[in-house]
């Protein structure tokens, strides 16, 4: 009873400081215990001896873990904290001083409970401050609930802590709901996919609800799959029984025929219940404006559905007399033309309202639909402040406009599209405000888990042991005769797969698998997701999973592949023996083909397949799933194990969503293969399509960098507001883009980073060539040293020599003129130059070459330097750019000195040659050398060039190429919130 006594009191204790400040627990925990037990010893002793044996998922540790976590994060200064910061052991001292803890017990908890890192990543413009504990608690109803389920449903304290943290970012920097003056605020949210985005997204809406916000639009993808899921969620975890039932009995089964989840298995256990309609306590309802099975359509009777009540008429809405008896409004809107057009009309008809009403809207799957696509270049001369825009960023656009006090938050994954939007386009969704980035969450399997990222795994020989490839990755090209050999082996690794979760759920207790799938994505293309089924159905059948064959089959397998990677990282319990494992292949075959049913559920939007709905939530699905875009993007694909992928795409972005096997993967993390293509073909080329998915992992890891690298304060100041963010959108593979072309039309790429290949700008102004000239001369005087050097063999070339200058320079000295040059354009070969300009340290020197015609053929005494050849190159005026000015049979001895190409037997190139030195051609140009004057000044003659970066240069993973958006105006500094690191 005295262990009771003390777990509850100090329960109650903690759910009194919930959200609020810390203060001394023992005496709260006495006036708790008097209740319930007067003689229970409930001491700061006991609380130390109770909290040594309490295991992880102990939940007065949890909740004392919770507790702490969030006034160890908490970001605005309160009066017990003082000036300490945000995550560090400053701040913990503060929090037990303010709970009366003891040294002894502070040591303990120390060591349970790690201070964390200071959240996500955000970089963000200044914002009033407003969210303070006093606000976050007056009002708080739907936050609090939420947390509380989601502990229910087992989320460990880390994951809540995060969770907690973030959303509290994303809503300090909305604006004041209670705000006189109206003020828009635009964000974006950076996750992982399949990370938990909506878990986020629905806490936001939680946090919104309670502080004042009486709209929330949830603006989903493209198809109605994933409006139901999205909405499902936001019912059974945000929205609860009371709000849906409204006071409909759900004992009458004719009342209830007409509500979203009667034949939802999991109503009566897994949808929240508040105990109460909100209303009848002080709280908001939240009245549904869209369902679970219907998406928004007209409002019954015009504007009755958004005819917010007052109190006080003669105030408006977010004065706090009406703002918080009001309800709050839920719309979960998929991204489709007619709907939100339909909500759009809906509302211009309320306009007097609209600018009282404070509204948030959400757009999960940001960078889908939303972003405006059309081309700059064809928008209407005669309007260049009217930008053309295509119908979702319109319709978006136009919910801003018609609500004043509304507030977007953008959610992706594949941020690329929203960051190369145009910040200077006031009417668009840039996130002008903030961006957050947030951290990987706990248990989450991602694309990294799939490659050797580690720089120290090159030359190192994968093992199980050290290789997530060798684990868990498996190559769809055949190795014997058939040609669906490999679609054959990770059915058989299905079926396996679903034997060992059925093996694990009768010896272990806890581990439960409702839903255990196999994804097959070949192609977008319907007919070919048919013919797909039919071949796997084929390929069932003739498994014979029960006779003999089948089994030995399938032991081969297990033997081969399951033990080994099992052995190595077991998320589980391994059967001794194959035998012990037949029974549960029997069972998992019933399962799948339960009532006669195809093992195969094509999900697409075909209507005519009759094919059946894949309904996650309404029942255990164990079945294979053949699809396309329906299930490329925001679509959970539930107990997702074995995934066979073959689609190919040139965006970085659209692959990356299409990579479905990434998610929470509990008990099963050992079980997971991915067969993916090595080898698709592609016209003349084929593709690797793992290799492409590691080149994405590598660009989005340097985008998160790049993040991290802005999001530090320099002097106390910040580096950057989100509008003058320059994050560097990386491309690792030439042939994949980070994203579409119509999404990239405001991208500008500022780093091309290539080794051992010539750099040949043709770019040079006519005017201001004396200028150029002398910012050259340095280099060009440096070579002064006569050389023959060889031309090789080439094809229409034969072996022969050239006469040329030669000199060393150092690399600042390369770098200095390179840099100083004037261009046809500002930004004329930027990318190549910035990426010489940071090989300091990498490149000692360059070798400068400036060849000369043969015979000396017009030679001119050129100031300052002496006799030297003049080469004739056209100037082209329709483009503005001259000729090519290097020749091709100068450009071996630069290739040769970079190390770009083996000895051809040039004794004086070979004498120069060093690993970190590069090369420089340098040609005097002039387009009619022969009418130039025996004597000519810098004013007469142009330097062309072409350099070779040395191949001992070492460009880092996912970084060849990089862009960032076009920023037509700059605004004021910013206020960056930096992620502390515990002390």
């Amino acid at each position: 009873m005295t262990a009771n006594t003390l777990v509850e009191s100090y329960l109650a204790a903690l759910n009194a400081l919930s959200d609020g400040a810390p203060k001394p627990l023992l005496p709260r925990a006495r006036v708790e215990a008097e209740d319930r037990d007067p003689s229970a010893d409930v001491s700061l002793e006991a609380l130390h001896v109770y909290l040594e044996t309490a295991k992880v998922n102990d939940e007065l540790r949890k909740q004392l873990h919770l507790a702490i976590a969030r006034w160890d994060a908490l970001a605005t200064a309160e009066p017990w904290s003082g000036d300490t910061q945000p995550s560090t052991t400053e701040r913990r001292t503060a929090i037990y001083a303010a709970l009366g803890v003891q040294p002894a017990l502070a040591a303990l908890l120390d060591e349970r409970f790690k201070i964390l890192g200071g959240g996500p990543t955000v970089i963000s413009d200044e914002f009033e401050p407003w969210y303070s504990d006093e606000r976050r608690t007056q009002h708080g109803f739907y936050w609090p609930a939420y947390t509380k389920t989601l502990t229910k449903s087992g989320w460990p304290a880390e994951s809540l802590n995060d969770l907690d943290i973030a959303t509290a970012r994303v809503i300090e920097r909305l604006t004041d709901p209670l705000r006189l003056e109206a003020r828009q605020s635009k964000g974006l949210v950076v996750g992982y996919v399949q990370s938990g985005k909506t878990a986020n997204f629905t806490g936001v809406v939680a946090r919104a609800i309670d502080a004042g916000y009486r709209l929330i639009i949830v603006l989903t993808g493209t198809v109605e799959l994933l409006r139901q899921q999205t909405q499902r969620r936001l019912d059974f975890e945000l929205v609860g029984k009371e709000n849906i039932l409204r006071g409909i009995d759900p004992n009458d089964p004719d009342m209830m025929a007409d509500v979203d989840y009667q034949n939802d298995p999991d109503w009566a256990t897994r949808c929240i219940e508040h105990g109460i309609l909100p209303s009848s306590s002080g709280f908001p309802d939240i009245v549904r404006l869209t369902t679970h099975e219907k998406d928004y359509e007209k409002l019954k009777a015009g504007i009755v559905a958004l005819d917010y009540e007052k109190m006080d008429k003669g105030k408006p809405l977010f004065d706090p007399s009406n703002l918080y008896g009001s309800n709050a409004r839920l719309l979960v809107v998929k991204k489709n033309g007619p709907i939100l057009t339909k909500l759009v009309k809906d509302l211009k008809k309320i306009q007097a309202t609209l600018g009282e009403i404070p509204a948030l809207i959400i757009d999960d799957e940001s960078d889908q639909a939303s972003v405006n696509t059309t081309n700059p270049k064809n928008w209407k001369a005669d309007t260049p402040e009217r930008k053309e825009r295509t119908a979702i960023n319109r319709l978006i656009s136009d919910l801003l406009g018609l609500l004043p006090r509304a507030q977007y938050v953008g959610y992706t994954a594949t941020p690329f599209a929203n960051v190369f939007v145009d910040p200077s386009d006031v009417e668009n969704i840039f996130p002008k405000d903030y961006l957050i980035a947030l951290d990987r969450p706990p248990g989450y399997m991602g694309a990294s888990d799939f490659h050797d990222l580690d720089p120290d795994m090159e030359g190192v020989e994968k093992t199980l042991a050290n290789s997530n490839e060798k684990c868990l990755v498996r190559d769809v090209r055949p190795t014997n005769p058939d040609p669906h050999a490999k679609l054959r082996e990770a059915v058989d690794a299905f079926v396996l797969s679903g034997a060992i979760k059925l093996y694990r759920e009768s010896v272990v207790s806890g581990p439960s698998f409702k839903h255990h799938t196999m994804l097959v994505h070949e192609s977008v293309k319907q007919i070919e997701h048919a013919a797909l089924a039919t071949l796997i159905a084929n390929i069932w059948t003739s498994a014979a999973y029960s006779s003999a064959s089948g089994l030995a089959r399938l032991k081969a397998l297990f033997l081969s592949d399951f033990v080994s990677v099992c052995g190595v990282r077991p998320a589980g319990p391994v059967p001794p023996d194959f035998e012990a494992l037949v029974p549960f292949v029997g069972q998992t075959v019933t399962r799948v083909t339960k009532d006669g049913a195809n093992p195969v559920i094509i999900v697409n939007g075909d209507k005519d397949l009759g094919s059946e709905d894949v309904a996650f939530d309404k029942r255990s699905v164990w079945r294979i799933l053949v699809g396309g875009t329906k299930l490329s993007r925001g679509f959970t694909v539930e107990g997702l194990t074995v995934s066979y992928y073959r689609r190919k795409t040139k965006q970085g972005a659209t692959l990356m969503q299409m990579g479905r096997w990434f998610g929470f993967r509990n008990n099963y993390s050992d079980l997971v293969r991915l067969y993916i293509g090595r080898a698709e073909p592609d016209g003349k080329q084929t593709l690797d399509l793992y290799e492409a998915f590691e080149a994405i992992v590598r660009d989005e890891e340097a985008f998160r960098s790049e993040l991290q690298r802005y999001s530090h304060l320099v002097d106390g100041k910040p580096l950057v507001t989100p509008r003058e963010i320059p994050p560097l959108v990386s491309q690792h593979l030439p042939w994949l883009r980070p994203e579409a072309r119509n999404k990239m039309f405001n991208a500008k790429l500022v780093r091309k980073r290539v080794t051992g290949s010539p750099v040949i700008p043709t770019g040079y102004p006519k005017a201001n060539r004396d200028k150029n000239f002398h910012r050259m001369l340095p280099l060009l005087t440096t070579a002064a040293k006569p050389a023959k050097l060889v031309v090789p063999a080439m094809k229409g070339v034969n072996r022969g020599e050239f006469d040329a200058f030669i000199g060393l320079v150092d690399h600042e000295t390369f770098t200095t003129a390179l840099s100083s040059l004037e261009w046809i354009t500002p930004d004329y070969y930027s990318p190549e130059i910035a990426f010489v300009a940071e090989l300091a340290g990498a490149v000692d020197d360059w070798l400068v070459i400036v060849p000369q015609l043969d015979g000396g053929g017009n030679t001119r005494k050129v100031a300052g330097i002496g006799p030297r050849s003049v080469f004739k190159r056209d100037f082209r005026t329709d483009r503005n750019l001259w000729g090519e000015p290097t020749d091709r049979k100068h450009r071996p001895a630069a290739e040769r000195v970079a190390g770009a190409i083996q000895s051809y037997g040039d004794p004086v190139l070979e004498a120069l040659c060093q690993p970190k030195r590069g090369a420089l051609l340098l040609y005097l140009i002039n387009e009619d050398p022969k009418s130039l004057p025996a004597g000519v000044s810098g004013s007469e003659i142009v330097v062309g060039m072409g350099w070779v970066v040395p191949t001992s240069v070492t460009v880092k993973p996912g970084q060849i190429l990089q862009f960032e958006a076009r920023d037509k105006k700059k605004e004021k500094e910013a206020i960056v919130d930096v992620p502390p690191t515990a002390a």
